[in-house]
Parts: C-alpha cells; structure tokens; sequence
C-alpha cells in the first residue's frame, strides 16, 4: 500500500484527544451545549471525568455514549436494530449507508455498536460541517474521517485518492469498520440511491485483481428509517426552491440541519445492516464489464439491499396512499398518524412560505418514496 500523508483526514490519535479535550472544556459553546444536555449534576460529573480521558475510547465513553442516548431518549420512540448476524464484532466492514440525518445516521450506529460489544465505527464527514474548533475537535476526537468536496480537477482527484487510501489502511490493515453514505450529503426526497463515484472512490486505492480489491474493503450495505424525518420542512424547501432556481445555501444552513435534526422528534428509528457484498461479488458474472460496470452493478445491489431492509413505518403508509390517493395500506395506519403528517406538513409550508400541490407532493414523496422503491425490489424478485 503506497505512503501518504493521512494527517488532514484521519482521526484524532489519543494523545491528540487529549491535548483538544482542554479546549474543548473552555469552549462557551460547549457549556452551553451542556447545559441543554445534562442536568447540572450530570454536567458536572462529564466535565469532571473528562480530563481523565486517555483516549479516544474514553472520550466516547464518558462524553458520547451519554450525549447521544440522551439525545435519542428525548427525540426518539425508541432504537431498534437488525441483521448483526450478518456480521462478526472481530471482522472489519466499510456500511455503505443512506444518509437521512447529518449527525445521528452515524451516531445510531456507533450506540448500537457500542451496547453489543462492537467497536465503534469510524465516520466520513464534509470539510464543510468543521464550522469552528469546536466540531473539529468533537468530531476528530469521535473518530471522524474528513472528506475534502472543494478544489480544483487535480486536487480533487488527490484528495480521493488520499481518502481512499486512508480508508482501506484504516479498514484492513487497522481492522477498523467505517460508516460512509452512499452519497454526498443528505437524502433529500426520500429515495436513497447510491452514488458510482463513493464506489469508484474507493476502488481507487485497489492494488491488484479489480474484484478481489473490492471483496477486501468488505462493503456491507446498512439502511436507517426514521418514523419521522429529521428536518423533513428543511429537505423539502431545498427542493422547491431549487426546482423553481431560487434557492442559496445559506453560510449556517449546515449548521441548522445539525441542530434540527438532533432536537427534532423522530419517533421510532430502525438501523438495519444487510449483508456484507465480499460472496456476492466473487459470485458475479462480470467478466466483460468495465470497471464503471461493474462499479454500477455493485450500486444496484446495495440499493436493493437498502430498500428491503428499510423499516417502513405507518408515515410511509400513509404518505403512499395519500399521494396515490389509494387505501391499500389503510390498516398500517391511524388518524392519530394522519393528525401528526399533517402538522408536519404545516410547519413543511411555513418554513418554505408557501402551500401549493407542488409542494404538497414533494412532502409526500420524501415519506412514500421508501415504499414505492420497496414495492419495486419486490417486484424485481418475483419476476
């Protein structure tokens, strides 16, 4: 595996850990995050034990893992989770993940990890979420991967290159396991697709045999739904306004998405990870594809793997039959779900200053659109 240079990507070490956890204490904006976390006994404890911390491992034991469950306490229905027995707590898996929510998608991961004696995965994130210090050292000192969007052709090309090569030392030489979403940013209409270029990104630092490169990373799809999507009146004006060329992306949009979709309430939440895709590509007829093909090909499995594993909730049912204007999931659902769509439907238009159908049905879809790519694999299977 050639040498780079992995310092402006990789993690925090643990000697770094320690040196960012002083200004991370000193920080205002962490006490005051603090303060809307913890009650004062609680608080204090934190930032007691805090300084003891050696490590990463630590850090996230005594800062993360309480931060995140309470979050998901006073947000969440409850977490559930399936298909572990797809995978071995002493084995390394790069999920390829749809991404619903800019903090939690991976935050959930790493809870349910962390309470089945898994390690807790590293997580890619955009330069552009290191808003200030702050982040920085939170997010590098949880073990965030950093993904560089801006540059020049030659720069961004280096800056994959060097990413993916990070990645796979991390994953197979380390054996740690890695989140990365299947696309850059945010699901934003509710019907996740993987996106060839994380693929071929990663099969950039591939020595060797193209497929037996790939089998190495061991890819494993994981699906994640929410009973109520996080910043769903955010997603849907992105849309609109797009649509009609009008909408900018504000300086502290990135910022509000975070902040919305953590103290958002999402109902219940399902992380479903599917199975690891090493077989299946040794399986694969792909002898006269190209690399793009058979790169393509791959995306089409993990996107069928995430829309079955997908967890639908009544929401979704509704949404369906509501833009369908069909009641073929009428037992899926009750007026107590109708009551809450439609408020979420208010507060959808008032964010975005206006009601109209157009509207209406990208609201609609961003819920329904998970069954409609369902019914579709189902489809698929019994043809």
């Amino acid at each position: 595996m050639m040498e780079v240079d992995f310092d402006a990507v990789r993690p925090y070490n643990d000697h770094e850990v320690r040196e960012a956890i002083p200004r991370i204490l000193a920080d205002p904006k962490f006490n005051a995050m603090m303060d809307y976390l913890f009650e004062p006994q609680k608080k204090l404890e934190i930032i007691k034990k805090l300084p003891e911390a050696e490590g990463f491992t630590d850090f996230q034991e005594i800062l993360t893992l309480p931060a995140v469950e309470k979050i998901l306490s006073d947000t969440t229905d409850g977490i559930h989770s399936s298909g572990y027995e797809h995978i071995s707590p002493e084995s390394h898996y790069i999920f390829v993940a749809n991404h619903r929510d800019i903090i939690l998608d991976s935050s959930i991961l790493g809870l349910s990890h962390l309470k089945k004696g898994y390690r807790v995965t590293q997580t890619t994130w955009g330069n552009n979420l290191m808003i200030n210090q702050l982040i920085v050292d939170l997010g590098k000192s949880n073990q965030m991967i950093t993904v560089f969007r801006e540059g020049t052709p030659k720069e961004l090309l280096h800056n994959s290159q060097r990413l993916s090569t990070y990645m796979r030392y991390s994953s197979v030489v380390q054996n740690n396991s890695i989140w990365i979403a299947q696309r850059k940013g945010r699901t934003k209409d509710g019907s996740d697709k993987t996106d060839v270029t994380i693929l071929k990104m990663l099969s950039l630092s591939g020595e060797g045999d193209f497929l037996e490169s790939l089998k190495e990373i061991n890819l494993t799809p994981l699906a994640i739904s929410y009973e109520w999507e996080p910043c769903d009146a955010m997603k849907v004006r992105e849309i609109y306004l797009s649509q009609q060329g009008a909408y900018e992306k504000q300086p502290d949009e990135d910022f509000k998405s975070i902040i919305g979709g953590v103290l958002g309430q999402k109902g219940g939440v399902h992380l479903a990870i599917g199975t690891p895709l090493s077989e299946t590509i040794g399986q694969l007829d792909l002898a006269q594809l190209t690399h793009n093909e058979i790169l393509a090909e791959i995306a089409g499995i993990i996107d069928e793997q995430i829309y079955t594993h997908y967890h639908l909730w009544p929401s979704n049912y509704l949404a369906f039959d509501l833009l369908n204007n069909t009641e073929n999931y009428r037992h899926h659902y009750t007026e107590d779900t109708l009551a809450h769509l439609n408020e979420r439907y208010d507060h959808t238009t008032a964010v975005v200053g206006k009601d109209n159908e157009e509207i209406k049905n990208l609201f609609l879809k961003l819920y329904a659109n998970p069954v409609i790519n369902k019914l579709k694999v189902l489809d698929k299977i019994e043809k």
